[in-house]
């Protein structure tokens, strides 16, 4: 084959615009013997780093280059000029790490300063980083081949004057062979002016997808970008299937006249030699003080948090003898040795600071949260609240020594809050060190199907029903036509749906968009741009174009900073009880509450962190947890594939009668005593192979994510170390076999140990309160859930049946949140719909500076009209804020758009009377006169309705109430009792 290289190409990262994947590409370029391949997606870096780790592994030399858009004039002017596109294109390659971090510096700022349709560049931030870049002309939408096409010879001329200036021999006429008409032209011109400039020609395909009966699948990609579909004659089209990955005798074909077009191309993979750096950790810049260094501050703050937790630690047993205490000491030190050995002493402290800080303020901060729960120095360090030593939870599972990788801790704030402790970390570390995370939506299996279906005009009904005969997205499309009789039948004998399937198997696994990841944030130890790409997110948030995977190789920090709506509940109780008086510190409770485990063994646990659900309830009652260690199981059990497998059922039967647990040996007996012999957690998988078959921490590790991942090659080559292991310390080969079955058939379910006792932890807490305080904690879950109306309904009917009074909503006595009067819950502002927190505030606010309002005449002569509007009028009305003021719903409602008139037009005038050189004006108390007229009240229905409609659901009795005897006959079971 001829020697040449793709240097213009476009991956799926070129979204609902490119349809190539990276591992078909790589196949494709293997096949076609291809030294080295490029990406140069439209206007971002997605992929970049992701394409150069994964074509490094298959031995193909990675090109990275971007088709960026460069603006006629400034990237800052943002307006449209007659005759002129609002952006031209360049292809760029980096040559070199200087070229890498310059295109990296070019493309953030397309984004973050030059989004204009598109993120663009232009020449002034070009001529400032263009040093190491490669520059080719790119298609007939770029800035030279569109002069050739539009323009004079002198625009030209100019043209190629700047790039020339600009790049000298870094500069390369590009020549597409695509059928278009248009591009012909281009590449005449280009020939002759390579002759006169001395610039050399590259070949190049401008690829979109891999292989040419791909082009109608590009085409209706194009039809999901742009919201058309593929019978719309004014869609976006390339016109021709000539837009793929062409092989190199196809292009040697195509410019057979021009061998150095093809050649050249070999020059330029040959010029460009990126590394990026995986093997460097770039930690923000946290400075001890008194010029200490990481690693002393943080063994001081370390065994001063021991020392702080000791008391309670010894607490916690019944007695704590020399053995236990040189343990601690031990677990200590060998962690303290791990961490400063392996670098990661500044990571502690970066995490630690931040979530001092957040407690420092009052900022709810979680107990811990995944592996991270598995070390003491973090507990000492605050950063989380679980003892390890304790629930017997393993440090190598959160940071191995034998196999060193960033530590991963996550960590969950109250929602309300989160961001306050971002702000936090941008300001102490610089906003342009600090960025949130992308992450990529991709196009699965039945999504595809309905996208293309969509795209080719099928009626959306017969397109639903053939996805949904797609079972599963685990082997894609190719195995739904294979292994499912009915998608068989229909592929083989309707030809639409067969184009259907064929071109949805083109798209699907793409990336369909970038979003901002609802809890990932990076932090560097300087501008980011320097690192990575950077964007900007739909809230105008900086955000890093690679995702968490790529931002981890390239070693920068990654922290989870997760909104937990749990957390805001449990403070508002706390805040509740305050008020009243009552101090309850929650990382303090007693865990061996009588009240909390009989609420829990009833599965009365609606609103409890993790155990609401009708399932978790149902296996409440059966279990009748008793004890703290009763409630982490239940954490990692609840989910699919332990309910399938039956590993519950047998937990429960061996908790009941322990008679029924046998152990191989002895030695598994100290493992899987707590969880009566059954394999519940991760951790007890690599306890088991490194007491019983020797494994290193590193190879149980690796074990533990071969039996979840379920590697068969990987499984029987641990079988046989595992066995071979088992044999040497003395355990029978046919007891070490049996073991193995035993682990490998449990092992892909096990879960991790110290997120089950973090979660479990928060599980007890809410369970606590419920028990002890439920009016509060009811209030404060209404207040919580107030958006979501069935969990308000639900949580109001359990109020309710238990005897907790909801009283209505009222002008006068109600606040935004759900309030406690006398042992009862007053509905809160923030429940009725349509009455937004702007008129909330002007509510209250009126009301306290007028002593409350003594008619509805008066509130409406208080209020600000500019806030509280006829909506907010009307859903108070319906939802019965006004009855204690004297007059019937139906008159407020009749009286509203009367009122909202007068009200204008006087806070109008005052505005005009009040206002001053500091813009102030306030609306003071202005009599505002009404005709009230003698009306009937709604009917009962209408009331219902109203309720309905502004608070969701109906409050002073359901239309059905009536009936509910007959209906109780008639329908013996209620949906509660339904499994």
């Amino acid at each position: 084959m001829p020697d040449f290289v793709h240097l213009h190409l476009h991956t799926q990262y070129s979204l609902l615009d490119g349809a190539i994947r990276f591992d078909r590409l790589f196949k494709a370029v293997n096949e076609y013997r291809m030294p080295a391949c490029a990406i140069t997606d439209h206007g971002n870096m997605f992929g970049a780093a992701q394409f150069y780790l994964e074509a490094g592994q298959q031995n193909i030399k990675p090109l990275i280059g971007c088709e960026a858009y460069i603006a006629p004039r400034s990237r800052l002017e943002q307006k449209k000029v007659k005759g002129e596109d609002t952006a031209y294109h360049i292809v760029l390659l980096a040559m070199n790490n200087v070229g890498y971090q310059n295109l990296l510096r070019l493309i953030s700022l397309a984004h973050l300063e030059g989004f204009y349709y598109h993120p663009r560049i232009d020449r002034e931030i070009l001529t400032r980083y263009n040093e190491g870049l490669i520059c080719l002309t790119a298609c007939i939408k770029g800035e030279i081949p569109n002069s050739i096409l539009k323009g004079t010879d002198e625009k030209v001329r100019k043209n190629i004057d700047f790039y020339l200036g600009l790049f000298g021999d870094r500069l390369f006429f590009e020549l597409q062979d695509n059928g278009l008409e248009e591009q012909k032209i281009v590449n005449e011109r280009l020939i002759e002016l390579s002759s006169y400039y001395g610039v050399p020609i590259v070949a190049t395909n401008d690829c979109h997808y891999l292989r040419r009966e791909e082009a109608k699948a590009h085409e209706l990609l194009l039809c999901i970008q742009t919201g058309k579909t593929i019978n719309d004659k004014d869609r976006l089209s390339f016109s021709t299937d000539q837009f793929y990955f062409k092989s190199p005798d196809e292009i040697a074909l195509a410019f057979s006249r021009y061998p150095q077009a093809l050649s050249n191309t070999m020059r330029v993979a040959e010029m460009c030699n990126v590394t990026i750096d995986t093997e460097t950790y770039h930690f923000p810049d946290f400075h001890p003080p008194d010029d200490m260094d990481l690693n002393q501050y943080f063994e001081q703050l370390s065994r001063e948090g021991f020392n702080k937790r000791m008391p309670e630690i010894r607490s916690k047993y019944d007695a704590f003898d020399e053995d236990l205490s040189k343990r601690y000491a031990d677990r200590f030190d060998y962690e303290m040795g791990v961490i400063k050995n392996t670098g990661f002493s500044g990571y502690f402290l970066i995490v630690a600071d931040f979530i001092n800080y957040a407690k420092s303020h009052g900022i709810p901060v979680g107990p811990g949260r995944g592996s991270a729960a598995g070390s003491l120095i973090a507990y000492c360090l605050g950063i989380t609240d679980i003892e390890p030593i304790k629930y017997d939870l393993i440090f190598e599972r959160f940071l191995n020594p034998e196999r060193i990788s960033m530590p991963d801790i996550d960590v969950d704030f109250c929602r309300k809050r989160r961001d306050e402790v971002i702000r936090y970390v941008t300001d102490k570390y610089g906003k342009d060190n600090v960025a949130q995370i992308t992450t990529f939506g991709t196009m699965k299996s039945k999504a595809a199907v309905r996208d293309i279906g969509r795209a080719l005009g099928m009626p959306y009904a017969e397109v639903d029903k053939i996805a949904k005969l797609i079972t599963s997205d685990e082997g894609g499309i190719e195995r739904a036509i294979n292994e499912e009789p009915q998608i068989r039948e229909l592929y083989a004998t309707d030809d639409r749906v067969r184009e259907l399937l064929d071109n949805a198997s083109v798209v699907e696994g793409l990336a369909r968009h970038a979003s901002t990841h609802a809890a990932g944030i990076v932090i560097g130890n300087k501008h980011l741009a320097e690192y990575l790409p950077l964007y900007k997110g739909k809230h105008d948030e900086t955000v890093t174009q690679y995702d968490m995977k790529m931002i981890e190789k390239i070693g920068l920090i990654k922290i989870d900073f997760l909104g937990l709506e749990t957390l805001t509940l449990m403070d508002t109780v706390v805040k509740l009880l305050k008020a009243e008086g009552i101090d309850i510190d929650l990382t303090q409770l007693p865990l061996d509450d009588k009240k909390t485990y009989d609420l829990l063994s009833s599965g009365n646990t609606s609103g409890v962190f993790q155990l609401e659900s009708r399932g978790m309830r149902d296996l409440l009652t059966r279990l009748k947890p008793s004890q703290f260690d009763d409630i982490m199981p239940l954490i990692a059990l609840y989910r699919p594939g332990p309910l399938k497998s039956g590993m519950v059922d047998e937990f429960i039967k061996r908790r009941g009668n322990p008679s029924l647990v046998t152990y191989e040996t002895p030695k598994l007996q100290e493992i899987l005593h707590d969880t009566y012999g059954v394999i519940i957690y991760q951790e007890q998988i690599m306890k088991i192979a490194s007491v019983l078959a020797g494994f290193s921490m590193k190879d149980a590790d690796a074990l533990r994510k071969a039996m979840s991942k379920k590697i068969p090659e990987q499984l029987e080559r641990y079988k046989q170390q595992f066995v071979d292991g088992s044999v040497a310390n003395n355990v029978p080969k046919d007891v070490a076999e049996k073991i193995y079955d035993v682990i490998q058939r449990f092992g892909e379910y096990g879960f991790n140990k110290s997120h089950s006792t973090a979660y479990g932890f928060i599980a007890y807490q809410t369970a606590y309160l419920k028990a002890h305080y439920p009016i509060h904690y009811f209030a404060a879950m209404l207040t919580t859930e107030v958006g979501d109306t069935d969990k308000v309904v639900k949580y109001i009917g359990e109020c309710r049946e238990s005897g907790i009074e909801i009283l209505p909503p009222d002008v006068n006595m109600s606040q935004s949140d759900f309030t406690i009067v006398d042992a009862k819950i007053r509905y809160g502002l923030a429940g009725i719909r349509n009455v937004g927190e702007a008129a909330i505030e002007s509510i209250i606010q009126a009301r306290q500076e007028a002593g409350g309002f003594k008619s509805f005449i008066h509130f409406c002569s208080v209020i600000d009209s500019r806030k509280v509007n006829k909506k907010v009028i009307e859903s108070l009305a319906h939802a019965g804020c006004f009855d204690s003021l004297g007059l019937k719903r139906s008159q407020i409602l009749y009286l509203a758009q009367e009122m909202l008139d007068k009200l204008t037009k006087r806070d109008t005038k005052t505005n005009l009377k009040q206002g001053s050189i500091f813009g102030e004006s306030d609306v003071k108390e202005t009599t505002v006169s009404f005709d009230i007229p003698a009306m009937d009240e709604l009917s009962h229905d209408e009331i219902l309705n109203g309720e309905k409609e502004a608070l969701g659901f109906y409050f002073s009795k359901h239309p059905l109430r009536p009936f509910e005897n007959l209906i109780a006959e008639l329908t013996p079971y209620d949906s509660q009792s339904l499994k």
